[in-house]
Protein backbone atom coordinates (compact mmCIF):
# COMPACT_ATOMS: atom_id res chain seq x y z
CA UNK A 1 0.00 0.00 0.00
CA UNK A 2 1.35 3.63 -0.76
CA UNK A 3 2.07 5.39 2.27
CA UNK A 4 3.72 8.63 0.57
CA UNK A 5 3.58 9.20 -3.29
CA UNK A 6 3.59 6.03 -5.83
CA UNK A 7 3.82 6.47 -9.33
CA UNK A 8 2.39 4.74 -12.11
CA UNK A 9 0.84 4.94 -15.34
CA UNK A 10 -3.02 5.07 -15.80
CA UNK A 11 -4.99 5.54 -12.28
CA UNK A 12 -8.68 3.76 -12.93
CA UNK A 13 -11.14 4.71 -9.93
CA UNK A 14 -13.45 2.46 -9.53
CA UNK A 15 -13.77 -1.46 -9.83
CA UNK A 16 -16.83 -2.14 -11.57
CA UNK A 17 -17.27 -3.81 -14.21
CA UNK A 18 -16.82 -0.98 -16.40
CA UNK A 19 -13.15 0.21 -14.94
CA UNK A 20 -12.25 -3.45 -14.89
CA UNK A 21 -13.32 -4.11 -18.40
CA UNK A 22 -10.41 -0.81 -19.11
CA UNK A 23 -7.85 -2.56 -16.72
CA UNK A 24 -8.05 -5.54 -18.81
CA UNK A 25 -7.42 -3.76 -21.84
CA UNK A 26 -4.91 -2.06 -20.72
CA UNK A 27 -3.21 -5.08 -19.33
CA UNK A 28 -3.01 -6.53 -22.78
CA UNK A 29 -1.47 -3.10 -24.00
CA UNK A 30 1.32 -4.01 -20.98
CA UNK A 31 0.23 -0.17 -19.56
CA UNK A 32 1.23 -0.14 -15.87
CA UNK A 33 -1.73 1.12 -14.07
CA UNK A 34 -3.53 0.41 -10.50
CA UNK A 35 -7.63 0.14 -10.27
CA UNK A 36 -8.51 2.01 -6.82
CA UNK A 37 -12.27 0.71 -5.03
CA UNK A 38 -13.44 2.32 -1.76
CA UNK A 39 -15.17 -0.39 -1.26
CA UNK A 40 -15.17 -4.31 -2.84
CA UNK A 41 -14.86 -4.91 -6.02
CA UNK A 42 -18.86 -4.71 -7.72
CA UNK A 43 -20.03 -3.09 -4.91
CA UNK A 44 -22.67 -1.40 -6.05
CA UNK A 45 -24.17 -4.42 -7.38
CA UNK A 46 -23.96 -5.94 -3.45
CA UNK A 47 -25.46 -2.92 -1.77
CA UNK A 48 -27.44 -0.31 -4.27
CA UNK A 49 -29.73 -2.76 -5.69
CA UNK A 50 -33.23 -4.61 -4.40
CA UNK A 51 -33.56 -7.97 -3.33
CA UNK A 52 -35.40 -9.69 -5.81
CA UNK A 53 -33.93 -7.46 -8.60
CA UNK A 54 -32.96 -9.62 -11.78
CA UNK A 55 -30.30 -8.20 -14.96
CA UNK A 56 -32.42 -6.92 -17.32
CA UNK A 57 -30.34 -8.26 -19.66
CA UNK A 58 -30.00 -11.73 -20.75
CA UNK A 59 -27.06 -13.99 -19.91
CA UNK A 60 -25.65 -14.38 -23.48
CA UNK A 61 -25.17 -10.27 -22.98
CA UNK A 62 -22.92 -10.56 -20.10
CA UNK A 63 -19.90 -9.82 -22.24
CA UNK A 64 -16.35 -8.53 -21.00
CA UNK A 65 -13.12 -8.25 -22.85
CA UNK A 66 -11.55 -11.74 -22.74
CA UNK A 67 -14.98 -13.17 -21.35
CA UNK A 68 -18.56 -14.35 -22.52
CA UNK A 69 -21.09 -16.33 -21.26
CA UNK A 70 -20.64 -20.36 -21.21
CA UNK A 71 -22.85 -21.76 -18.98
CA UNK A 72 -25.64 -23.46 -20.13
CA UNK A 73 -28.75 -20.83 -19.39
CA UNK A 74 -27.86 -18.16 -22.20
CA UNK A 75 -31.52 -16.85 -22.15
CA UNK A 76 -31.95 -16.74 -18.22
CA UNK A 77 -31.53 -13.67 -16.14
CA UNK A 78 -28.82 -13.03 -13.56
CA UNK A 79 -29.63 -11.71 -10.17
CA UNK A 80 -27.37 -9.15 -8.75
CA UNK A 81 -25.59 -11.64 -6.16
CA UNK A 82 -24.48 -13.69 -9.44
CA UNK A 83 -23.73 -10.34 -11.02
CA UNK A 84 -21.50 -9.40 -8.47
CA UNK A 85 -19.37 -12.41 -8.25
CA UNK A 86 -18.83 -12.41 -11.86
CA UNK A 87 -17.47 -8.78 -11.90
CA UNK A 88 -15.54 -10.14 -8.99
CA UNK A 89 -14.15 -12.93 -10.54
CA UNK A 90 -13.20 -11.55 -13.50
CA UNK A 91 -11.46 -9.24 -11.53
CA UNK A 92 -9.23 -11.94 -9.69
CA UNK A 93 -6.03 -11.49 -11.79
CA UNK A 94 -6.15 -7.58 -11.94
CA UNK A 95 -4.34 -4.86 -10.34
CA UNK A 96 -7.53 -3.88 -7.56
CA UNK A 97 -6.82 -2.12 -4.61
CA UNK A 98 -10.25 -2.04 -3.01
CA UNK A 99 -10.76 0.16 0.72
CA UNK A 100 -9.07 2.58 -1.04
CA UNK A 101 -11.09 5.95 -1.28
CA UNK A 102 -10.07 8.59 -4.08
CA UNK A 103 -10.22 12.03 -2.23
CA UNK A 104 -9.40 14.36 -4.96
CA UNK A 105 -8.24 14.19 -8.27
CA UNK A 106 -6.48 17.07 -10.28
CA UNK A 107 -4.75 17.74 -13.44
CA UNK A 108 -0.42 18.70 -12.42
CA UNK A 109 2.05 19.58 -14.98
CA UNK A 110 2.81 16.29 -17.55
CA UNK A 111 -0.02 13.96 -15.72
CA UNK A 112 -2.25 13.80 -12.41
CA UNK A 113 -2.46 13.74 -8.58
CA UNK A 114 -4.58 11.60 -7.17
CA UNK A 115 -5.11 11.65 -3.26
CA UNK A 116 -6.47 8.64 -1.49
CA UNK A 117 -7.33 7.51 2.20
CA UNK A 118 -4.04 5.77 1.77
CA UNK A 119 -1.52 7.71 0.38
CA UNK A 120 -1.01 9.77 -2.50
CA UNK A 121 -0.73 8.45 -6.53
CA UNK A 122 0.89 10.37 -9.48
CA UNK A 123 -0.51 9.28 -12.84
CA UNK A 124 0.01 10.16 -16.77
CA UNK A 125 -3.31 9.34 -17.06
CA UNK A 126 -6.84 9.00 -15.27
CA UNK A 127 -9.97 6.57 -15.85
CA UNK A 128 -13.01 7.63 -13.98
CA UNK A 129 -14.80 4.43 -13.83
CA UNK A 130 -17.04 5.62 -10.52
CA UNK A 131 -20.05 4.43 -12.17
CA UNK A 132 -23.74 5.48 -11.47
CA UNK A 133 -23.91 5.68 -7.37
CA UNK A 134 -25.99 8.43 -6.75
CA UNK A 135 -29.69 8.64 -6.40
CA UNK A 136 -31.39 12.24 -8.11
CA UNK A 137 -34.19 13.52 -5.98
CA UNK A 138 -35.97 16.48 -7.46
CA UNK A 139 -36.04 19.71 -5.08
CA UNK A 140 -39.30 19.42 -4.73
CA UNK A 141 -39.37 16.32 -2.25
CA UNK A 142 -38.24 18.96 0.27
CA UNK A 143 -41.84 20.03 0.12
CA UNK A 144 -43.08 16.66 1.64
CA UNK A 145 -45.37 16.68 4.59
CA UNK A 146 -42.83 15.54 7.63
CA UNK A 147 -44.62 12.45 8.58
CA UNK A 148 -44.00 10.70 5.18
CA UNK A 149 -41.00 8.17 4.54
CA UNK A 150 -39.31 8.92 1.48
CA UNK A 151 -37.09 6.64 -0.05
CA UNK A 152 -34.59 6.32 -3.58
CA UNK A 153 -34.86 3.38 -5.37
CA UNK A 154 -31.07 3.01 -4.88
CA UNK A 155 -31.46 2.23 -1.24
CA UNK A 156 -34.69 0.35 -1.44
CA UNK A 157 -34.14 -3.61 -0.80
CA UNK A 158 -37.75 -4.88 -0.12
CA UNK A 159 -41.72 -4.05 0.83
CA UNK A 160 -40.68 -4.19 4.56
CA UNK A 161 -38.84 -1.12 4.45
CA UNK A 162 -41.69 1.29 3.90
CA UNK A 163 -44.57 1.65 6.67
CA UNK A 164 -48.20 -0.08 5.79
CA UNK A 165 -50.35 2.35 3.67
CA UNK A 166 -50.44 3.41 -0.08
CA UNK A 167 -46.85 4.37 -1.65
CA UNK A 168 -46.56 7.12 -4.65
CA UNK A 169 -43.97 5.66 -6.46
CA UNK A 170 -42.32 8.78 -9.07
CA UNK A 171 -40.65 7.33 -11.74
CA UNK A 172 -41.83 4.68 -14.88
CA UNK A 173 -38.26 3.67 -15.39
CA UNK A 174 -37.35 0.27 -15.02
CA UNK A 175 -36.58 0.55 -11.37
CA UNK A 176 -39.99 2.17 -10.97
CA UNK A 177 -42.38 -0.69 -12.17
CA UNK A 178 -40.43 -3.50 -11.05
CA UNK A 179 -40.93 -2.01 -7.33
CA UNK A 180 -44.37 0.07 -8.18
CA UNK A 181 -45.32 -4.39 -9.10
CA UNK A 182 -43.65 -5.72 -5.69
CA UNK A 183 -45.02 -3.04 -3.27
CA UNK A 184 -48.57 -3.56 -4.67
CA UNK A 185 -48.06 -7.19 -4.73
CA UNK A 186 -47.09 -6.69 -1.18
CA UNK A 187 -50.66 -5.61 -0.11
CA UNK A 188 -50.17 -1.71 -0.57
CA UNK A 189 -51.85 0.57 -2.93
CA UNK A 190 -49.17 1.99 -5.14
CA UNK A 191 -49.50 5.17 -6.99
CA UNK A 192 -47.35 5.95 -10.26
CA UNK A 193 -46.27 9.00 -11.31
CA UNK A 194 -45.60 8.47 -14.85
CA UNK A 195 -43.61 11.05 -17.10
CA UNK A 196 -41.93 10.04 -20.16
CA UNK A 197 -40.85 6.19 -20.37
CA UNK A 198 -39.85 3.41 -23.30
CA UNK A 199 -42.22 0.96 -23.39
CA UNK A 200 -40.84 -2.38 -24.84
CA UNK A 201 -42.31 -6.23 -24.77
CA UNK A 202 -40.07 -8.84 -23.32
CA UNK A 203 -40.37 -11.01 -26.46
CA UNK A 204 -41.09 -10.11 -29.75
CA UNK A 205 -41.73 -12.85 -32.27
CA UNK A 206 -40.20 -15.62 -30.79
CA UNK A 207 -37.03 -13.41 -29.38
CA UNK A 208 -36.35 -11.41 -26.33
CA UNK A 209 -36.11 -7.64 -27.70
CA UNK A 210 -33.03 -7.13 -26.90
CA UNK A 211 -32.01 -10.15 -29.17
CA UNK A 212 -34.18 -8.41 -31.88
CA UNK A 213 -32.40 -4.51 -31.01
CA UNK A 214 -28.50 -6.19 -31.13
CA UNK A 215 -29.61 -7.84 -34.35
CA UNK A 216 -30.71 -4.90 -36.09
CA UNK A 217 -27.89 -2.49 -35.18
CA UNK A 218 -30.10 -0.16 -32.91
CA UNK A 219 -27.39 -1.07 -29.61
CA UNK A 220 -24.63 -0.15 -31.80
CA UNK A 221 -25.59 3.18 -32.90
CA UNK A 222 -23.04 5.21 -31.94
CA UNK A 223 -23.32 8.88 -29.71
CA UNK A 224 -21.91 11.21 -32.30
CA UNK A 225 -24.50 9.78 -35.02
CA UNK A 226 -28.04 10.00 -32.84
CA UNK A 227 -30.02 13.24 -33.25
CA UNK A 228 -30.22 14.30 -30.16
CA UNK A 229 -27.34 12.69 -27.92
CA UNK A 230 -28.13 15.10 -24.71
CA UNK A 231 -31.82 13.25 -24.96
CA UNK A 232 -30.67 9.45 -25.50
CA UNK A 233 -28.09 9.78 -22.40
CA UNK A 234 -31.27 11.14 -20.54
CA UNK A 235 -33.79 8.41 -21.09
CA UNK A 236 -35.66 6.84 -18.42
CA UNK A 237 -34.32 2.91 -18.70
CA UNK A 238 -36.21 0.56 -20.19
CA UNK A 239 -39.78 -0.73 -18.71
CA UNK A 240 -38.13 -4.48 -18.50
CA UNK A 241 -38.16 -6.84 -16.07
CA UNK A 242 -35.43 -9.56 -15.88
CA UNK A 243 -37.38 -12.87 -17.12
CA UNK A 244 -39.65 -14.01 -20.14
CA UNK A 245 -42.73 -11.45 -18.97
CA UNK A 246 -43.69 -8.18 -19.85
CA UNK A 247 -44.08 -5.18 -17.49
CA UNK A 248 -45.45 -2.20 -18.81
CA UNK A 249 -48.13 0.18 -17.59
CA UNK A 250 -51.07 -2.05 -18.54
CA UNK A 251 -49.84 -5.11 -16.41
CA UNK A 252 -49.41 -2.77 -13.53
CA UNK A 253 -52.78 -1.77 -14.02
CA UNK A 254 -54.63 -5.42 -14.27
CA UNK A 255 -52.35 -5.85 -11.10
CA UNK A 256 -54.47 -2.54 -9.19
CA UNK A 257 -51.84 -0.26 -9.39
CA UNK A 258 -53.12 3.39 -10.35
CA UNK A 259 -51.15 5.97 -12.44
CA UNK A 260 -50.78 9.47 -12.64
CA UNK A 261 -48.99 11.92 -14.65
CA UNK A 262 -45.48 13.33 -13.73
CA UNK A 263 -45.01 14.90 -10.80
CA UNK A 264 -44.81 18.27 -10.97
CA UNK A 265 -45.14 19.91 -7.73
CA UNK A 266 -45.71 19.70 -3.70
CA UNK A 267 -47.26 22.76 -2.57
CA UNK A 268 -49.31 22.99 0.65
CA UNK A 269 -49.78 19.53 1.52
CA UNK A 270 -50.49 18.01 -2.00
CA UNK A 271 -48.88 16.43 -4.43
CA UNK A 272 -49.58 18.24 -8.13
CA UNK A 273 -49.60 15.83 -11.24
CA UNK A 274 -49.18 16.94 -14.98
CA UNK A 275 -52.24 16.41 -16.98
CA UNK A 276 -50.25 14.94 -19.89
CA UNK A 277 -50.47 11.38 -18.62
CA UNK A 278 -52.33 10.41 -22.28
CA UNK A 279 -49.61 12.20 -24.44
CA UNK A 280 -46.48 10.45 -22.69
CA UNK A 281 -48.21 6.91 -23.29
CA UNK A 282 -49.34 7.83 -26.48
CA UNK A 283 -45.32 9.08 -27.29
CA UNK A 284 -44.38 5.48 -26.18
CA UNK A 285 -46.75 3.45 -27.89
CA UNK A 286 -45.74 5.15 -31.07
CA UNK A 287 -42.05 4.78 -30.57
CA UNK A 288 -42.76 1.30 -29.59
CA UNK A 289 -44.39 0.35 -32.48
CA UNK A 290 -41.49 2.47 -34.45
CA UNK A 291 -39.19 0.04 -32.98
CA UNK A 292 -41.17 -3.12 -34.02
CA UNK A 293 -41.53 -2.01 -37.23
CA UNK A 294 -37.76 -1.30 -37.74
CA UNK A 295 -37.71 -5.13 -36.63
CA UNK A 296 -40.56 -6.49 -38.60
CA UNK A 297 -38.40 -4.84 -42.06
CA UNK A 298 -35.13 -6.71 -40.94
CA UNK A 299 -37.13 -9.89 -40.68
CA UNK A 300 -39.90 -9.80 -42.75
CA UNK A 301 -43.61 -10.18 -42.33
CA UNK A 302 -45.48 -8.82 -38.91
CA UNK A 303 -45.44 -9.79 -35.01
CA UNK A 304 -48.18 -9.36 -32.57
CA UNK A 305 -47.77 -5.86 -31.99
CA UNK A 306 -49.12 -4.79 -27.88
CA UNK A 307 -52.08 -3.56 -27.69
CA UNK A 308 -52.30 -0.08 -26.67
CA UNK A 309 -51.69 1.63 -23.40
CA UNK A 310 -55.16 2.04 -21.32
CA UNK A 311 -54.62 5.68 -19.69
CA UNK A 312 -57.41 6.20 -16.93
CA UNK A 313 -59.00 9.15 -16.00
CA UNK A 314 -56.27 10.39 -13.24
CA UNK A 315 -56.24 12.32 -10.53
CA UNK A 316 -54.80 15.68 -10.65
CA UNK A 317 -54.20 15.93 -7.30
CA UNK A 318 -53.17 13.79 -3.85
CA UNK A 319 -53.52 15.47 -0.12
CA UNK A 320 -50.51 14.10 1.22
CA UNK A 321 -52.02 14.89 4.59
CA UNK A 322 -54.82 13.06 4.33
CA UNK A 323 -53.10 9.19 5.57
CA UNK A 324 -53.56 7.63 2.00
CA UNK A 325 -50.06 8.07 0.79
CA UNK A 326 -47.85 7.14 3.61
CA UNK A 327 -44.64 6.87 1.76
CA UNK A 328 -42.68 7.72 -1.26
CA UNK A 329 -40.23 6.12 -3.36
CA UNK A 330 -38.09 7.98 -6.06
CA UNK A 331 -37.27 6.08 -9.28
CA UNK A 332 -35.87 9.40 -10.51
CA UNK A 333 -32.38 8.36 -11.72
CA UNK A 334 -28.87 7.79 -10.24
CA UNK A 335 -25.40 9.77 -11.58
CA UNK A 336 -22.20 9.42 -10.94
CA UNK A 337 -20.65 11.12 -8.00
CA UNK A 338 -17.34 13.02 -9.20
CA UNK A 339 -17.27 15.21 -6.48
CA UNK A 340 -13.74 14.57 -5.86
CA UNK A 341 -12.30 15.44 -9.26
CA UNK A 342 -10.99 19.49 -9.56
CA UNK A 343 -10.69 19.73 -12.92
CA UNK A 344 -12.33 21.97 -15.28
CA UNK A 345 -14.69 19.60 -17.13
CA UNK A 346 -18.27 20.08 -15.95
CA UNK A 347 -21.08 22.01 -17.51
CA UNK A 348 -23.19 24.95 -15.44
CA UNK A 349 -25.44 22.39 -13.70
CA UNK A 350 -22.70 19.79 -12.85
CA UNK A 351 -22.58 17.34 -15.90
CA UNK A 352 -19.21 15.78 -16.85
CA UNK A 353 -18.13 17.28 -19.89
CA UNK A 354 -17.23 14.26 -22.22
CA UNK A 355 -16.59 13.42 -25.85
CA UNK A 356 -17.27 9.49 -25.71
CA UNK A 357 -14.89 9.53 -23.13
CA UNK A 358 -12.22 11.68 -23.97
CA UNK A 359 -12.40 14.81 -21.54
CA UNK A 360 -10.95 18.24 -22.70
CA UNK A 361 -8.28 17.81 -20.20
CA UNK A 362 -5.54 15.80 -21.79
CA UNK A 363 -4.73 12.02 -20.64
CA UNK A 364 -8.46 11.89 -18.72
CA UNK A 365 -11.11 9.62 -19.29
CA UNK A 366 -14.74 8.76 -18.21
CA UNK A 367 -16.51 5.44 -18.61
CA UNK A 368 -19.26 3.56 -17.34
CA UNK A 369 -22.26 6.00 -18.01
CA UNK A 370 -24.95 5.50 -20.70
CA UNK A 371 -24.63 6.17 -24.59
CA UNK A 372 -21.00 7.07 -23.97
CA UNK A 373 -20.19 5.57 -27.27
CA UNK A 374 -22.77 3.75 -28.28
CA UNK A 375 -26.23 2.66 -27.22
CA UNK A 376 -25.22 -0.36 -25.68
CA UNK A 377 -23.11 1.31 -23.55
CA UNK A 378 -26.00 1.66 -21.08
CA UNK A 379 -25.14 -2.20 -20.13
CA UNK A 380 -22.29 -4.61 -19.35
CA UNK A 381 -22.33 -5.61 -22.72
CA UNK A 382 -21.31 -2.30 -24.18
CA UNK A 383 -18.19 -2.07 -21.35
CA UNK A 384 -15.83 -4.21 -23.43
CA UNK A 385 -16.32 -2.11 -26.80
CA UNK A 386 -15.79 1.31 -25.10
CA UNK A 387 -12.92 0.39 -22.87
CA UNK A 388 -11.06 -0.87 -26.16
CA UNK A 389 -12.05 2.30 -27.91
CA UNK A 390 -10.99 4.88 -24.42
CA UNK A 391 -7.81 2.84 -24.20
CA UNK A 392 -6.97 2.84 -27.97
CA UNK A 393 -6.92 6.91 -27.52
CA UNK A 394 -5.06 6.49 -24.04
CA UNK A 395 -2.81 4.94 -25.59
CA UNK A 396 -2.01 6.95 -28.21
CA UNK A 397 -1.84 10.17 -25.70
CA UNK A 398 0.75 7.94 -24.18
CA UNK A 399 2.65 7.95 -27.36
CA UNK A 400 2.66 11.70 -28.07
CA UNK A 401 -0.02 12.28 -29.83
CA UNK A 402 -1.58 14.62 -28.41
CA UNK A 403 -4.07 15.69 -30.89
CA UNK A 404 -5.30 12.21 -31.65
CA UNK A 405 -9.19 12.01 -32.41
CA UNK A 406 -11.60 10.24 -30.23
CA UNK A 407 -11.46 6.86 -31.73
CA UNK A 408 -13.50 5.27 -34.32
CA UNK A 409 -15.96 2.93 -34.66
CA UNK A 410 -14.17 -0.52 -33.00
CA UNK A 411 -14.44 -3.35 -34.49
CA UNK A 412 -16.75 -4.81 -32.45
Amino acid sequence: MPTATTRTTTVVVGAGHSGLAVSRCLADRSIDHVVLERGQVAASWRTQRWDSLRLLTPTWMTRLPGHTYAGDDPDGFLTAAEVADLVTGYGRDLPVRTGVEVTAVRPLDGGFEVRTSEGTWTADTVVLAAGLTRGVVPALAEALPDNLVSLHAIDYKNPGQLPDGGVLVVGPSSSGVQIAEELQLSGRQVTLATGEHVRLPRRYRDRDILWWMDAVGILDERYDELDDLVRARNLPSMQLVGGDRTLDLNVLQTTGVRLTGRLAAVRDGEALFSGSLANVCNLADLKLNRLLGTIDEHAGGSGERPEPTKVPDAPLGIDLRSGEIRSVLWATGIKPDHSWLDAPVFTPKGALRHDGGVTAVPGLYVTGLPVLRRRRSTFIDGAAADAADVTDHLAGFLAGSLSVKAPQRSAS
